[in-house]
């Protein structure tokens, strides 16, 4: 077919074996294929002088290695956003519904939304303004002068009508004249402050007229970016590969409940299946990588392959992926009730080694089972056993009742402590909060450390359009710290204990890969390095006190033996 945005693979892939599934784009190793097709959209787009610089700056790419009508393989490629201040270039596919179309909706209602903000910023930033502002402040500053004024002479009266009473000869009339020059000047005083008060609160009201009409314009200006929005979103129709079609602002209102967020439909993912569903092409695999430098505070490496965000295109996965073969999503692995061993147990507690890939409690993902739901489902037992008293896989049953203390993320394994009353529950956490709580963790990083050992201290806060994903935040973040030694060189690949001193999510995940951090991924990190087999995190030690006893309590979990041969 005549198709320019189509590229056949300029290596010889007749000997990779196509994949049985199509790709999960929420969580996945990218298929040789993919890796093969990006290397070349990169070697063709970095060669491009119109791109190059841009794309240098961060750009997140994608690929679509896509079968033809005649069974033939090739691949589509696409950025995210708009690149060149262009939506259609060259060689990528389209966006879906082109927001730069000069006669568009929006255009059009960007034109108005800018008029507005041009009204508003001549508003705030006009010569009334400025001159009412400092008549209040002459006014006020006059004021002052002019009771100050009054209230000198005022005690100066006073002290002349003490020092008459003070000599004991007024007479009956002298003193009743007294007290009416002390009422004149209290009542002349309050007489002048009403004036004063009067003279503000027009001035104030003049201002607030003003203020008012920039808050209206304000209201004004936020409905229609709010209609303009639901109506685009309207406009964005989106396809699957049973051949349906519906608009993002629907597919979002009938899972979510609300509207899509800004820039939804602009991503990679779903440019590229919506090509292919429109030109008969039937879908292979699909992954995303970034080109060029990591944007500020985020963490994102040159060529490694990322997961579709979750906040915009997974409710559009949904949807369009609906007729293809998709691959499980891994992360609702079943698991075996023995996959999850008991270190310690009490009457009061249960300490547990949980497996990589596992929920600590329920999340969104209803088929995903957690530790706590399978700690929760053991028979009452009140006896006591720890991991060394017996190797086997088999659970140390529990009292009723477990609650959740803290969490490790699902990628990670290691030693988990849940409580079996409220009341423990509350008194471990307070120790967590406190930070009396010490914990050790193992894990094998991608690249060597510049350093044998120190501390790192990076602020971090969710990345409201790419929920887990954290980002590096100076200014609004919160406070994350951790240290680290070195425990043995392997190649490429470093093996290291972590101590976090705080508990932010992804915080170590984090402080690995960032460039201010150690700057070197942790293995299998899909989100901030790059996928493998499992996430090499584990939470090798955990010491805390005991709630009721307050004795001691120190565990450690060895890992698996494929973990520390890797």
């Amino acid at each position: 077919m005549g198709d320019d945005k189509l590229h056949r693979f300029l290596h010889d892939v007749s000997g990779v074996e196509l994949p049985s599934r199509f790709t999960y784009p929420m969580y996945y190793v990218p298929h040789e294929l993919c890796k093969i097709a990006a290397q070349e959209v990169m070697d063709y787009a970095l060669n491009q002088e119109l791109w190059r610089d841009e794309l240098l700056a961060g750009k997140m790419l994608g690929v679509l290695v896509v079968r033809d009508s005649n069974d033939k393989l090739g691949y589509l490629a696409a950025y995210s956003g708009n690149l060149a201040h262009n939506g259609n270039n060259p060689y990528f596919v389209p966006h879906i519904y082109n927001l730069l179309e000069p006669q568009g909706m929006f255009r059009i209602g960007e034109a108005q939304i800018t008029e507005i903000n041009h009204r508003i910023e001549a508003l705030e930033n006009s010569t009334k303004k400025k001159e009412l502002e400092n008549l209040r402040h002459n006014t006020m500053m006059n004021q002052s002068i002019e009771v100050g004024a009054m209230t000198v002479a005022h005690e100066k009266a006073k002290s002349h009508r003490d020092a008459l009473r003070a000599a004991g000869n007024l007479t009956p009339e002298q003193e009743q004249k007294l007290i009416k020059e002390s009422q004149f000047q209290k009542a002349e005083l309050r007489r002048l402050k009403k004036r004063h008060r009067m003279e503000l609160e027009q001035i104030d009201q003049r201002i607030s007229d003003q203020d008012s009409t920039v808050a209206h314009l304000k209201a004004q200006r936020k409905a229609m970016s709010e209609m303009l929005q639901q109506q685009l979103f309207r406009l964005f129709v989106v396809r699957n590969a049973r051949g349906e079609s519906m608009d993002v602002a629907t597919i979002f209102e009938r899972r979510l409940n609300r509207l899509p967020p800004g820039g939804t439909g602009e991503c990679c993912a779903p440019k590229l299946l919506q090509y292919a569903f429109l030109h008969d092409l039937k879908p292979v695999c699909m992954a995303e990588f970034w080109v060029g430098q990591s944007p500020h505070g985020e963490v994102r490496h040159h060529g490694h392959y990322y997961p579709a965000c979750r906040s915009k295109c997974l409710p559009l996965m949904v949807f369009m992926l609906q007729g293809l073969d998709v691959e499980v999503n891994p992360l609702i692995t079943k698991y075996n009730d023995n996959e999850v061993k008991v270190i310690y147990e009490d009457k009061w507690l249960i300490v547990i080694n949980k497996p990589a890939g596992m929920l600590t409690v329920p999340g969104k993902d209803e088929e995903a089972v957690s530790a706590l739901e399978i700690v929760s489902g053991m028979p009452k037992n009140e006896n006591t056993r720890t991991e060394a008293d017996s190797q086997s896989s088999i659970l140390v049953p529990r009292t009723v009742g477990v609650f959740e203390v803290h969490r490790l993320d699902q990628a990670t394994s290691g030693l988990v402590v849940f409580a079996k009353t409220h009341e423990v529950q509350k008194l471990l956490r307070q120790q967590f909060e406190q930070r009396t709580v010490s914990k050790t963790y193992l894990a094998l990083l991608d690249g060597t450390p510049s350093e044998k050992q120190g501390t790192i201290v990076l602020p971090l806060r969710p990345d409201p359009d790419d929920r887990p994903r954290q980002v590096v935040d100076m200014e609004n973040g919160k406070q994350a710290i951790t240290k680290y030694r070195v425990l043995e060189y392997r190649g490429d690949k470093t093996l290291v204990e972590f101590t976090p001193l705080t508990g932010r999510t992804h915080q170590l995940r984090v402080h690995a890969s960032h460039p201010l951090g150690l700057n070197c991924p942790i293995t299998g990190d899909m989100l901030y390095g790059t996928a493998s087999d499992r996430l090499y995190l584990h939470a090798m030690t955990l010491s805390f006190t005991h709630p009721i006893t307050g004795e001691p309590m120190s565990f450690t979990s060895t890992t698996n033996s494929a973990f520390l041969s890797n």
